[in-house]
């Protein structure tokens, strides 16, 4: 049984990879590899029997065609986004290329191949769209987010997640093509790319560089395991009902401030800093990001109830493998330290919207 998975070179996208492998699926891993994808993350599983890597961009039909054709997918796992807040400030136009643009194309080319299925394949096929919790804006300090919850994007980033969402929602009901969409609270686990703020603060802690916290520190995100998430999207693609969509969720709200105070901690237990300094003594306010969300929860009650999912790791042992994971590799950090990335801030805000330029 064979799905494409688009972005599998990415942080979600990699471990997703690695976990169909894991229950016996054959995958197909379509990604453009850019600053974001990493196939230094799958290179222990680059000869694997039911693995196939395919260097392209969603927004290639003629690329998509060839490969329905060739592999004829049972299913699409489409996790090929832009995904950073900072970046789509600073450069909107590849967020509305990459998220919006590259979803229908890849929308357009599922439907082809999926009204050529005979019936029996076409009850099979499924077209899942992996999304955010940030297309629903900004919570206050109570309540929690839910497939009821309107959609109101802050950033450039969610607004273009929530076009591809409601593309995805179209193509569903008037075409008929089975499509599912999960909208997913904040990842973190091995392999992600260090301008999130996890990796990013564990690696500026190793280096004894300033551990920069937006504003006061107060704003709150839910988080989930990344391997809780890949097991999410396998139930929602196995028992999900088609045109429906998914909250996933951790059921862990922390604030931003919390958790660098819980790496720093954990620093100064396992790798304590040659200059002796207490880790929390590098933490320094710096001015919020425009358009920050103060708060995001998720009520993941319907999929708890209806599909049998919950998250199985809890925070404190999740952060404990994640910590230790990038202390024990090394190698994997500085190869993506030695690129473009130094660990800067991005999305500052100042001046008008980078990127690409619209044609007047």
């Amino acid at each position: 049984m064979s799905f494409l998975v688009t972005g599998g070179a990415g942080f979600i996208g990699g471990n997703l990879v690695r976990f169909l492998l894991s229950q016996g699926y054959e995958v197909v891993n379509l990604d453009s590899l850019t600053y974001a994808g990493n196939l230094g993350s799958l290179e222990d599983i680059s000869a694997h029997p039911r693995y196939r890597f395919v260097r392209g961009d969603i927004r290639d039909g003629a690329l998509l065609d060839a490969i329905f054709a060739e592999h004829a997918p049972r299913a699409v796992l489409n996790l090929a986004a832009e995904s950073h807040v900072d970046r789509s400030i600073d450069a909107p136009a590849n967020f509305i290329q990459t998220n919006v643009v590259g979803t229908f194309c890849l929308l357009n080319a599922a439907l082809a191949f999926y009204e050529g299925l005979p019936e029996g394949k076409k009850r099979e096929f499924r077209f899942l769209h992996v999304s955010t919790d940030e297309v629903f804006g900004s919570l206050g300090e109570n309540g929690a987010f839910s497939e009821a919850t309107p959609y109101a994007p802050n950033s450039p980033y969610s607004a273009s997640k929530a076009g591809a969402d409601h593309l995805v929602r179209a193509w569903h009901r008037t075409y008929g093509l089975p499509t599912l969409t999960t909208n997913c609270s904040n990842n973190y686990g091995p392999y992600q790319f260090p301008e999130k703020l996890i990796p990013h603060m564990i690696l500026s802690a190793l280096r004894g560089k300033p551990l920069p916290v937006y504003g006061d520190g107060r704003n709150i995100r839910d988080w989930l395991y990344v391997l809780d998430h890949c097991k999410a999207l396998l139930t929602v693609l196995e028992k999900g009902v088609p045109g429906d969509s998914y909250a996933v969720g951790g059921n862990c709200e922390r604030a931003n401030l919390d958790i660098v105070h819980l790496i720093c901690d954990t620093l100064d237990v396992l790798r304590p800093h040659q200059d002796g300094r207490p880790c929390r003594d590098r933490i320094v306010f710096v001015r919020d990001r425009p358009g920050h969300d103060r708060r995001y929860a998720i009520d993941a009650t319907k999929i708890k109830n209806e599909l049998g999912w919950r998250p199985e790791e809890t925070f404190d042992e999740g952060m404990k493998k994640t910590i230790a994971w990038y202390l024990e590799n090394a190698p994997w950090v500085e190869a993506i330290l030695n690129g473009s990335y130094r660990l800067e801030r991005r999305g500052a805000g100042q001046g008008k919207a980078g990127g690409e330029h619209c044609d007047t």
